[in-house]
């Protein structure tokens, strides 16, 4: 019976993040750092860039200072393989993965493997509940949910952002949302 009310709870705690945050540009990293995180996984859309924008100069700033903090930076993405390399190697980034499949934990455990990394010191940035947050918490690494940069141009995305409302109401009743940092 415990084992059964455990897997629940797992279940459940899946759709979780680990922290939420308005965006990750306002972030203390340095202190991330401090706190023993080691390397950073990030999606693109709407958590860097807006929806199939290019990176901004922000961006490419961002992933400067990360490097300078001692960071490992991976992109983790299910868009295609030109839109994802064009992106990781304009900001620098470490290590990229197209086609991700997320939420499947592949792409999560391989980011982890390419740094020699455990998971625990690893933090995924995502918007999505259904693909970034559930696919770094099945994988085992910590996620932070960010808060969309744009109105999204796509009816499936707008049905996911409808159906994460519910999660996202039981979340914030224990969680303060969208905070500036983790």
């Amino acid at each position: 019976m415990k084992k059964a009310v455990k897997r629940r709870e797992e279940r459940k705690n899946a759709f979780f993040p680990t922290y939420s945050v308005r965006s990750v540009y306002t972030l203390d990293f340095e202190r991330l750092y401090e706190e023993g995180y080691r390397a950073l996984f990030f999606d693109i859309d709407n958590t860097l860039v807006y929806h199939d924008e290019p990176a901004l100069p922000e961006t490419v700033e961002l992933f400067g200072r990360l490097k300078k903090i001692g960071f490992k930076t991976a992109i983790l993405s299910n868009n295609g393989k030109e839109r994802v390399k064009r992106f990781a190697e304009a900001i620098g980034a470490d290590y990229y993965q197209e086609k991700a499949g997320k939420p499947d934990v592949k792409a999560y455990l391989n980011a982890v493997r390419e740094f020699s990394l455990q998971k625990e010191s690893c933090l995924f940035f995502g918007d999505q509940i259904f693909t970034d947050i559930l696919g770094g918490n099945k994988a085992g690494v910590p996620t932070v949910l960010v808060y969309p940069m744009g109105k999204e141009k796509y009816f499936h995305i707008v049905l996911k952002r409808m159906l994460e409302k519910p999660f996202l109401y039981f979340y914030s009743r224990k969680h303060a949302l969208w905070r500036n940092e983790p």
